[in-house]
């Protein structure tokens, strides 16, 4: 499903260039529920980025589903990420004048029928228990609440992978549990890949598979050697 070889990225800070992140090597087969753990800086957010296309990687392969991103074009890239992903972020990104019915309709494609497009939009309300707020906008919502219908936006299409930074990073500990269980299950059922970053190792206990971005990005892995050498030289 994932497939990641050699990959480099780095971004210009006052006109120098700052490492970000290097990946040697990184899979993650099909279907398949990863948390990613790590400190602030580590490049989490950029891994993410990377494999929904929205960043481009200065050297190396990325594999998606079978699709080459590294040899996508921007355009490309934009098609690939609304056709085949569904990103989830700590902040909900809803359309504050529309309901909570509408924000979701809103990422369907035009040329499914109206009322079609109720019906779906219906059906995954009701799978979050949301459907009696199908009316409400995001001010009249928790931010559990919100966050529901920002799964929901982002599993209707079926996207064969799901994304999430920090997903529940704004929430208290009993609903973000809740809303973490939920999003899982949801991915469980549809067969959708899910690799989503967090702060909270209790949650990342809930995946199949917890990964420290160590274990990916060897920049890191270099930092905490180098970490522990002036820590024994200073000792």
């Amino acid at each position: 499903m994932i497939i990641m070889d050699r990959v480099i990225k780095t971004f210009l800070l006052n006109g120098k260039s700052l490492p970000i992140l290097d990946v040697p090597h990184w899979e993650i087969e099909q279907g398949q529920r990863v948390a990613i753990i790590g400190p602030s800086g580590s490049g989490k957010s950029t891994l993410l980025h990377l494999l929904s296309g929205i960043l481009k990687p200065d050297s190396g392969s990325i594999s998606v589903d079978h699709k080459l991103l590294h040899e996508l074009s921007e355009a490309a890239r934009d098609q690939y990420r609304a056709e085949k992903i569904g990103y989830i972020f700590q902040d909900f990104h809803l359309i504050p004048s529309l309901s909570a019915e509408q924000n979701i309709e809103l990422v369907l494609p035009t040329h499914i029928p109206k009322a079609d497009r109720k019906r779906r939009v219906h059906e995954w309300l009701e799978k979050v228990a949301m459907l009696d707020r199908k009316d409400h906008r995001p001010a009249q919502l928790s931010r559990g609440q919100q966050q529901r219908i920002a799964i929901v936006r982002a599993l209707i299409n079926k996207p064969s992978l799901i994304l999430a930074d920090e997903p529940t990073g704004s929430l208290d500990f009993e609903t973000a549990s809740q809303i973490m269980s939920l999003l899982i299950d949801l991915c469980d059922a549809e067969g959708s890949t899910l690799v989503a970053v967090t702060h909270d190792l209790h949650l990342s206990e809930l995946f199949q598979k917890t990964i420290h971005i160590n274990e990916i990005n060897s920049l890191v892995k270099r930092d905490i050697s180098k970490n522990i050498t002036n820590e024994i030289k200073a000792g």
